[in-house]
């Protein structure tokens, strides 16, 4: 987990260099390093031992610099100089989404704010529409900043509980005593966030698992120790639960603390009609208490007569009605992906090239990977005028010519304007293989506007996909107002994929409004959003709201071969567009 800890200390020395008005692309050179660092999956420890931290993505001798100091010492000493230098509680106000290093500065000298508690005092008593530039609405934003700010500390997003979880499960397998080893609770169910970590073994000695838990370096603090549960404290602040039971029981536990609750219920109340009972011992018939399942637990559902049920559909939406029925959906599985969408590469914000990323995703077995660059009004991320673009096309057409059995697709992720048109003309996007439509501006226009900027793309022929389609970022912004049925209704009828951006902290289209969609008849794409490498693993994340969403491979893009992804696209293109 250190990757993330040094990803946070470079995000606030962002923060503080921003405050301190510094030099812009040193700034942007350490968000970009952070946001890699978050979305790193390998051993950091051992790349720096074997002196190839510069070998990362976005990670310059400086800062690989930086990395080696903070895992030696746990300590960067450039960034507790700059924290000596800016005012207390800077950093806590600057964690509130939209509110800039210039408001923090005038909120910490003209009210002595310290920290998100007085802001929010403050904001509910009015105090700050006494100051120079501030009204009630931005107030009330503020207020609604700092709503998002608490949630986020509650829970963490999937990009910092999984690796987390597969880190001390790893961990944990070491000991000989563990027999059987599994994530539980929400996590388990691909929950866009999380709060505790619960983890669960099957060992028939399981005060030695305990032992090993207890006293592993995941174990900052232990919070409570027994016999079948103990609770640690990460350093990160993390509570994980682990539970052992006995092999002939790990089925029925792992059902029972996978949840949800609701599901539970519905799952005991089938079981109490049948005269059975289910707990997390097994599967019982209650007239002799004879166990009749547990090892398993596809074994416990099919002695309730039924067929075993994903963990990602457990939230009593009608998966037990469908189960009964045979009607449960074959849920999109990794081996089914073909390809990934909207990557980006050195031309514009990303960190890798196209060979690259061209090697990654055939490592993969993809058979496509569709680099997306921004357009040029996007101009902080580089965006790409169109004779830029044009070179790069030509790189690809010659990369592509060299390679058998992988391609990579023409394509750009294009802003759509304030009044719906394209970023590029039309003859520009005709070029190309895949069209990435994207707001990333305007997000004030109101539920109306929004709407028919997202109608106006889709009815262009050569638009592919509408990514984040609600622009959320968790625990950073909240989605903007935009009528789903109405966008859902435009993407079916206009033949456009819709997005799942798989990085963890958009999820977006999150999991209820993926099951809409594809109620609605949308054909749905997951896409990393990838600006490094490793990114690119991020996959997992979109996949779980994918599933979670009830999509089955025939309503995703990825899963279309090349050949049929590219009829997909010229079919949209062969239309009339839409009036």
């Amino acid at each position: 987990m250190k990757q993330h800890e040094i990803a946070a200390l470079f995000s606030e020395m962002a923060d503080l260099l921003e405050y301190q008005g510094e030099n812009l692309f040193r700034i942007r050179a350490y968000r970009r390093a952070a946001q890699n660092l978050e979305s790193f999956s390998g051993d950091l420890d051992r790349v720096s031992a074997e002196d190839r931290l510069t070998e990362l993505s976005g990670i310059g001798a400086d800062l690989a610099n930086k990395i080696t100091e903070y895992l030696s010492t746990g300590t960067i000493a450039a960034v507790e100089a700059v924290r000596r230098r800016i005012p207390p509680g800077v950093l806590a106000l600057l964690e509130v989404p939209g509110l800039g290093p210039k408001t923090a500065k005038l909120l910490t000298e003209r009210l002595r704010i310290k920290t998100i508690d007085e802001l929010e005092d403050a904001a509910k008593a009015h105090r700050l529409s006494r100051l120079p530039g501030f009204q009630a609405k931005k107030e009330e934003n503020i207020l609604k900043g700092i709503a998002i700010v608490k949630r986020g500390r509650e829970r963490m997003h999937l990009g910092v509980a999984m690796p987390l979880a597969n880190a001390l499960m790893t961990c944990l397998e070491q000991t000989p005593a563990v027999t059987r080893i599994s994530t539980a609770g929400s996590l388990r169910r691909m929950r866009e966030t999380i709060g505790d970590l619960d983890l669960l073994v099957a060992s028939s000695h399981p005060a030695r698992v305990m032992e090993a838990f207890t006293h592993s370096p995941f174990s900052q603090r232990v919070l409570a120790s027994g016999t079948t549960k103990s609770s640690i404290l990460t350093p990160e602040g993390v509570q994980v639960d682990l539970r052992v039971v006995e092999p002939d029981s790990f089925g029925a536990a792992l059902q029972y603390f996978t949840g949800s609750k609701e599901h539970n219920v519905r799952v005991r109340e089938l079981a109490v009609r049948q005269g059975l009972k289910v707990n997390e011992y097994g599967v019982f018939r209650v007239k002799t208490n004879r166990r009749l399942a547990g090892r398993e637990e596809a074994d416990v559902y099919k002695t309730l007569g039924l067929p075993w049920i994903a963990p990602e559909l457990r939230e009593d939406q009608g998966e037990l009605d469908a189960a009964k029925a045979g009607r449960l959906p074959q849920l999109v599985e990794r081996n089914d992906v073909r390809g990934d969408f909207h990557i980006h590469t050195v031309w514009s914000d990303g960190s890798d090239t196209l060979e690259a990323m061209a090697k990654a995703g055939s490592a993969r077995g993809y058979q496509y990977l569709a680099i997306c660059d921004h357009s040029p009004s996007l101009k902080v991320a580089h965006g790409m005028p169109v004779a830029r673009l044009r070179q790069q096309m030509a790189k690809i057409r010659a990369m592509n010519a060299r390679t058998k059995g992988f391609r990579l697709l023409m394509g750009a992720e294009v802003d759509i304007l304030s009044d719906g048109s394209m970023d590029y003309p039309d003859a520009v996007l005709a070029e190309l293989d895949f069209v990435v439509g994207s707001i990333h501006t305007g997000f004030t226009q109101g539920e109306a506007a929004l709407t028919r900027r997202l109608i106006a793309a889709m009815r262009n022929p050569y638009v592919t996909l509408i990514a984040h389609p609600t622009g959320r970022l968790m625990g950073q912004r909240e989605p903007y107002p935009v009528d789903l049925e109405a966008v859902f209704k435009a993407a079916r009828d206009t033949q456009t994929a819709l997005e799942i951006n798989a990085y963890p902290r958009r999820l977006d289209l999150c999991d209820t409004a993926a099951k809409r969609a594809r109620e609605a008849g949308v054909m749905l794409a997951v896409s990393t959003d990838s600006h490094s490498l490793d990114q690119l693993d991020q996959m997992v994340f979109g996949l779980g709201v994918a599933r979670r969403a009830w999509v089955e491979p025939a309503q995703l893009l990825n899963c279309l071969t090349l050949d049929r992804l590219l009829k997909w696209v010229a079919r949209k293109r062969a239309r009339s567009p839409s009036t």
